[in-house]
């Protein structure tokens, strides 16, 4: 298990409120979008990250974490595997306090480069399914 129980409610309830969606874009289709949506409707602040540096649900977008001018609590990862180790070693960069890797997005070395840095990660997990879990001591 990436994240256990208590990792994972710490993301979803210390860090801090803003978090860079590095894959979400304005496709209402793309898993990313949804995910988005949940995590605003729970007090997020959702920043895009995306090549196109799209606006999408009225924030800015930004193609990269590097761009985004302010500080950012978490970084949730929508993409591929073999891109997502980067994405990690951009977030440890940026100065984020966790990572979290979506669904299906798995890669150990960048998981233990990420903890070894001292950020909390979850790992081939939503925050769209753990935040109701939580009940309302997450929002």
């Amino acid at each position: 298990m990436y994240g256990d129980e208590a990792t994972i409610r710490r993301i979803l309830t210390e860090p801090g409120d803003t978090w860079a969606v590095v894959g979400l874009s304005s496709n209402r289709r793309r898993a990313a979008y949804g995910v988005a949506e949940v995590l605003r409707r729970f007090g997020k602040r959702v920043v895009p990250v995306h090549p196109k540096a799209e606006t999408v649900h009225g924030e800015r977008g930004y193609a990269s974490l590097a761009d985004i001018p302010f500080e950012v609590d978490v970084v949730d990862v929508f993409v591929n595997s073999d891109l997502a180790g980067q994405v990690a070693d951009e977030a440890v960069a940026k100065g984020a306090r966790a990572v979290w890797f979506q669904l299906g997005v798995i890669d150990e070395a960048a998981y233990e480069r990420t903890r070894a840095a001292g950020l909390d990660m979850v790992m081939d997990r939503c925050p769209a399914i753990e935040i109701p879990a939580l009940g309302r001591r997450a929002g």
